[in-house]
């Protein structure tokens, strides 16, 4: 005989959940009287529960249901993989379709609040997107996105927006509200796609499955022992992997609040929120903690010692500063260690797998510039070359209708190719770079961009560096920098030249390392959404083949002398 759900009728209903993990942990905290706050969303100015969230997705899911083509909802019931836009700034109504895709048993496609529409075209039909969630604010570009659609491609999809004004008009009451007595949905199914950059072709869609959404949301909330009585900071990007799996369903495993401050990111304001007190979770990327870095050495630091303490208890009140994307520069790490008496933990990790790797909360004894210890229940080997190749229970299940990538992701073995060098010293990694753009062949040597980068980074006068190799017929690849210098009261260098540079390294670090070629810029080096500098896009922009004739590069000359 089978399972006894073949011979009874399915266990749905309006306020019937999936039996999922994830459903039964936000039930749970919805249930809880009172209910703990899940999101408290700045812009919107609303605050809202555990309760407020799963009635509402119980309410967007019964409009999406009913939104959706037969051959889709037949799809759904049966399991099969369904894939849903979500068009949406961080935000509780990001938080509603989201989970409500979730609920509905699809995954979900979150693409950026301000995107173009062809862009958004390319990822709905990439992800052949069965409808279209979006907020508010995100409305008129939906719209926009689903013309396009319909007259460059002929491929009309059903949209629901604004999210809001499908919320239910009365919160459900939560002891209505149940967990499916059916069948668990298949848990490598697939919950969630977060396209990869695409700075070396076409963005792929990388695949999550279910357990994801659960094993890695919980894994993190264990790791670093949040609770429902954390609050976090969420001002990164909510369509990319450390917006959402660092910043996001680690939060709501743990029954945490999630504040929301979407938009472009204001120094000043963070400054003045961290003054405040509420808060005991903080994520950024490296350029966000240079940044604010920047702000207090130029506008905090020497205002009165009872207005700068406040500050700096503020930031002190933080429980834990997470670091996530791209390495920290040594100085950078420094100084917040010295300002908050902690570290900020760092972490390796990617978009096909989660976090890999991690600083422990008490990690006081972990070298400087290690990224951490292996996470557990992960199987890593560095290659002869340092490459990582590794497995772990996170794993990626596909890249979206794409075989031969994800084939080709792989070693012979099925170990996922990273493309990450690495060092080990013991139980602590360190990342020396990708292989492809941050490990330089020199003269028959094989230096690390990272190490240089901390190197540069630790002068006082430099804002921001990025360092590549540029292709050279005599040593194969020369070591080249670019340089944007700092331009407050405290820093009395105003020009720099190769030579200058090289002497101020010369204690630092090995002849071999040193840069031979410069390029000063003016300002902030151009970024991507997740704060990360593209070398593959700026290397050659900054030093195209012609980089000896530009008058704003100095070349480093076999006669030891800088030339212009």
């Amino acid at each position: 005989m089978g399972d006894r759900t073949s011979l009874i009728p399915p266990h749905v209903g309006d306020n019937v959940l999936p039996n999922v993990p994830f459903f039964h942990r936000l039930l749970r905290y919805a249930q809880r009287r009172p209910s703990p706050l899940v999101v408290r969303d700045l812009n919107a100015g609303v605050e809202k529960t555990y309760h407020d969230l799963l009635s509402d997705v119980l309410s967007l899911r019964k409009v999406l249901e009913a939104t959706l083509s037969p051959e889709v909802r037949r799809d759904l019931m049966a399991d099969r993989e369904v894939y849903i836009g979500l068009l949406a700034p961080g935000g509780y109504e990001y938080t509603v379709g989201f989970v409500a895709i979730l609920a509905i048993g699809a995954a979900v496609v979150p693409m950026a609040a301000a995107i173009p529409a062809e862009e958004a075209s390319y990822f709905l039909a990439k992800a052949r997107c069965a409808g279209l969630v979006a907020s508010t604010t995100s409305e008129q570009t939906a719209q926009s996105v689903i013309r396009f659609m319909e007259e460059q491609k002929g491929v009309r999809i059903p949209c629901v927006s604004p999210i809001a004004s499908h919320f239910s008009p009365t919160l459900i009451p939560a002891d209505e509200m149940a967990i499916s007595s059916g069948l668990v949905p298949d848990m490598n199914g697939a919950a969630l796609v977060i396209f990869t950059s695409g700075t070396t072709g076409p963005p792929k869609g990388a695949v999550q499955r279910r357990s994801y959404i659960s094993g890695n949301g919980e894994a993190d909330a264990d790791h670093y022992r949040i609770t429902d009585q954390d609050t976090v900071l969420h001002i990164l990007p909510v369509h990319h992997a450390s917006g959402v799996g660092l910043t996001f369903l680690p939060f709501l495993a743990a029954g945490a609040s999630i504040e929301f401050r979407s938009g472009s990111f204001d120094t000043a304001w963070t400054w003045e929120r961290w003054r405040r007190d509420g808060l005991t979770f903080f994520s950024g990327v490296p350029t966000i903690y240079m940044r604010m870095m920047r702000y207090y050495e130029e506008n905090i630091a020497n205002q009165p010692p009872e207005v700068r303490d406040q500050y700096i208890a503020g930031a002190r009140r933080i429980r834990v500063m997470l670091c996530g994307t791209s390495a920290l520069p040594g100085p950078v790490q420094e100084f917040w260690h010295q300002l908050r008496n902690k570290p900020i933990l760092t972490r390796y990790g990617a978009t096909e797998f989660g976090a890999v790797i991690k600083t422990d909360l008490g990690s006081d004894g972990t070298p400087q510039n290690s990224v951490g210890r292996l996470a557990e229940a992960v199987t890593l080997k560095l290659t002869d070359e340092g490459e990582i190749l590794l497995k772990c229970p996170y794993m990626f299940s596909k890249y979206l209708f794409d075989e031969k990538a994800t084939a080709d992701a792989h070693d012979a073995d099925g170990f996922f190719k990273t493309g990450d060098i690495a060092r080990r010293e013991g139980e602590y990694y360190f990342i020396l770079g990708r292989a492809s753009i941050d490990i330089i062949k020199s003269g028959g040597y094989k230096i690390s961009a990272l190490d240089i980068e901390r190197e540069i980074m630790g002068l006082d006068y430099v804002s921001e560096v990025m360092v590549v190799g540029v292709e050279d017929e005599e040593f194969g690849q020369r070591v080249a920098a670019t340089i944007s210098l700092k331009r407050d009261q405290n820093t009395t260098r105003k020009s720099l030249t190769l030579s200058e540079l090289r002497e101020d390294l010369r204690s630092k670090m090995a002849g071999y390392k040193m840069p031979t070629i410069l390029r000063v810029v003016d300002g902030e080096l151009p970024k991507s959404g997740t704060g990360k500098v593209q070398k593959k896009i700026l290397g050659p922009r900054f030093f195209p083949p012609n980089y000896a004739q530009l008058p704003e590069v100095q070349v480093w000359s076999k006669q030891k002398k800088a030339k212009l």
